[in-house]
């Protein structure tokens, strides 16, 4: 099940009640931008589920843009911070499979809003801010290292390579499964997937 664990990046006890107002915003930011997309999320909208006036949001972001770039930032550091304990949780030559089964599974399929957002969002990116390109980006990229530290050559030039086709295949994979109307269809993309890069010995 690919579930997106919470990663606070402050400690509330320490926090002033800005910065945890500031924390709360980009929660919601992070779950509404995989929902509704970025064109689809809405200042006004975000500000009234964080339980906040519209008018407050100009005290904690500048612009709508680095609001989406942080939210995009923290929906990507929790899809890494969940592949690296599902890796962590078993051993590791079951750390890679363990990870593919988890991303490609029905349930993670079904929870946009609290899953991977480059499946949820990767086709709205070109039309983005830089900076919130440059968050995800760099995201994207911790993916990737983290599936070629599972892999048995890692560190071996085709361990990266090797890496680029696993994520890509597991993005592209998910994107055509929550695109689709055909129920079979959908499992059918995910089980392909599934079955190549992860498969189990018979």
């Amino acid at each position: 099940m690919m579930v997106i664990m919470k990663t606070p990046s402050i400690n509330r006890k320490t926090a002033s009640r800005k910065e945890i107002t500031h924390e709360r915003i980009v929660e919601v930011a992070a779950r509404a931008i995989r929902r509704s997309g970025y064109d689809g999320t809405g200042v006004a909208d975000i500000m009234k589920e964080a339980g906040l006036t519209h008018g407050g949001f100009y005290a904690h972001f500048p612009s709508r843009e680095v609001l989406l770039a942080e939210a995009a930032d923290r929906a990507g550091a929790e899809a890494v911070a969940l592949s690296e304990h599902i890796a962590a949780s078993v051993p590791p030559e079951d750390a890679l499979p363990s990870m593919v089964r988890a991303y490609l599974s029905k349930e993670h399929c079904e929870d946009v809003e609290n899953g991977c957002p480059v499946s949820a969002l990767g086709s709205e990116m070109p039309r983005q801010a830089a900076v919130v390109r440059r968050a995800a980006t760099r995201r994207i990229k911790e993916m990737i290292d983290v599936i070629a530290r599972q892999l048995p050559d890692w560190g071996q030039p085709g361990a990266h390579e090797q890496a680029l086709v696993t994520a890509a295949t597991m993005v592209g994979a998910m994107v055509l499964a929550r695109a689709v109307d055909d129920p079979k269809l959908s499992e059918g993309f995910l089980e392909a997937a599934l079955k190549k890069l992860a498969p189990t010995d018979v």
